[in-house]
């Protein structure tokens, strides 16, 4: 049984069976774009505050699409007003899309680009906080915690506004304390009285946003050879990209999934909630911008490959882009065990040992060609898949996380 509210909008309810619909996933191109986009940042400033200024983005970009996860979980948002506030936050975040190549350093002129991404910013978190007001007209709790959040969301806009009279470490050290207090804002309500209805629908929202970014990696394979002939090598590695590429989808969708939505399922209002902040809002953060950094050392080492004018295949990866390949599978790593960790009770010791021994490898792995690096990689993430899957054949029945 569907229940309107005034002004059009149609509350979710326990009852109904919620699926994705396509207005959501027409918003995640928009979402597809925003990734490409800061990946092509961190691309073209490969140094450490370059790749700072990347996650934080991702930071930034995620807040805005688990916003509108939560809002669909509890308006049906391709209906009535709700509809038309889709796609003005479409239309404007579309806009910070486009933005992000300025976002920190100003290209001479036309308009000034960093006011202008905050100021987009700004008007996608209104266009959501008010919608959740609007749905929240007969429920005065959910109004008041909605009210927190916009109350929460001003000193994190002013910070950002500050930061973009700033450069270099400085603006990002701003950058990273706007940030922290809007995620604290959301953590200090997430036991409050938020509505999440249908964990079905929300476990997959996100799976479905894991699948768009691990999608980059495969598009960053591409994008690195599309201007050079195909030739052996070449192939070779874009084969080991796209092992590494499936490795990490098995290492989510076979088991961890499944655990997070049942867990989520199983769970009953405040409880429910907390896991959903907790797994879904928080701990995908990592999984995102750990793929999004593997993306970009994929770029980089298909780039070596194929260049055969700037590079030879005897070259290595050094600096920014090879810590990119191996800390971002760390941090990918790590975000699956702590996944484990808030629904299981327990850590993936196998995936936190290959976390910690990739990131002590790395100072080795520059002294190798860039095609060894990413085969080594890739055969490192193949491996694991493999101990794993033959974990779970022993199992008559997939009931946790190996």
């Amino acid at each position: 049984m569907r229940v309107p509210t005034k002004r059009g909008l149609h509350l979710v309810t326990r009852e109904e069976d919620h699926k994705v619909t396509t207005l959501e996933l027409f918003f995640d191109l928009v979402f597809v774009y925003a990734i490409t986009q800061t990946t092509q940042l961190m691309a073209d400033h490969l140094t450490p505050l370059g790749i700072g200024q990347g996650v934080a983005m991702i930071a930034v970009l995620w807040w805005c699409w688990c916003a509108y996860a939560w809002l669909a979980n509890t308006l049906h948002v391709d209906r009535g007003i709700a509809q038309l506030a889709m796609f003005a936050a479409m239309g404007t975040m579309f806009l910070v899309s486009l933005t992000i190549p300025e976002a920190f350093t100003d290209l001479p002129g036309g308009l000034y680009a960093p006011l202008m991404f905050v100021g987009c910013y700004f008007l996608v978190r209104l266009l959501h906080l008010t919608a959740y007001f609007g749905a929240a007209r007969t429920d005065p709790e959910l109004r008041k915690t909605v009210l927190k959040m916009f109350v929460g969301l001003l000193p994190s806009v002013a910070l950002l506004t500050t930061a973009a009279f700033f450069s270099g470490w400085v603006q990002l050290g701003i950058w990273a304390v706007a940030l922290l207090a809007d995620y604290l804002n959301v953590f200090r309500t997430r036991s409050s009285d938020w509505r999440l209805h249908q964990p079905g629908h929300f476990a997959e929202r996100f799976g479905l946003i894991v699948i768009i970014a691990l999608g980059e990696s495969i598009v960053a394979i591409g994008i690195g050879i599309s201007s050079y002939p195909m030739s052996w090598p070449i192939t070779l590695a874009a084969v080991f990209g796209l092992a590494l590429a499936s490795s990490m989808w098995w290492m989510y969708f076979a088991v961890v999934a499944h655990v997070s939505e049942h867990n989520l399922k199983r769970a009953e209002g405040v409880e429910r909630v907390r896991i959903g902040t907790d797994t879904y809002t928080f701990l995908h953060l990592p999984l995102i911008a750990g793929i999004v950094l593997v993306a970009l050392g994929l770029k980089k080492s298909l780039l070596y490959v194929s260049d055969t004018e700037h590079h030879s295949l005897a070259d290595g990866l050094h600096g920014t882009p090879i810590w990119a390949l191996t800390g971002g599978l760390a941090l990918y790593l790590i975000a699956l065990s702590g996944l484990r960790r808030r629904n299981l009770g327990s850590w993936n010791v196998r995936r936190l040992v290959l976390a910690v021994a990739l990131l002590a490898a790395t100072p080795l792995l520059e002294l190798v060609p860039a095609i060894v690096l990413v085969g080594i990689v890739a055969l490192a993430a193949v491996g694991l898949v493999a101990i794993e899957r033959a974990g779970l054949a022993k199992r008559p029945l997939v009931t946790e996380e190996p």
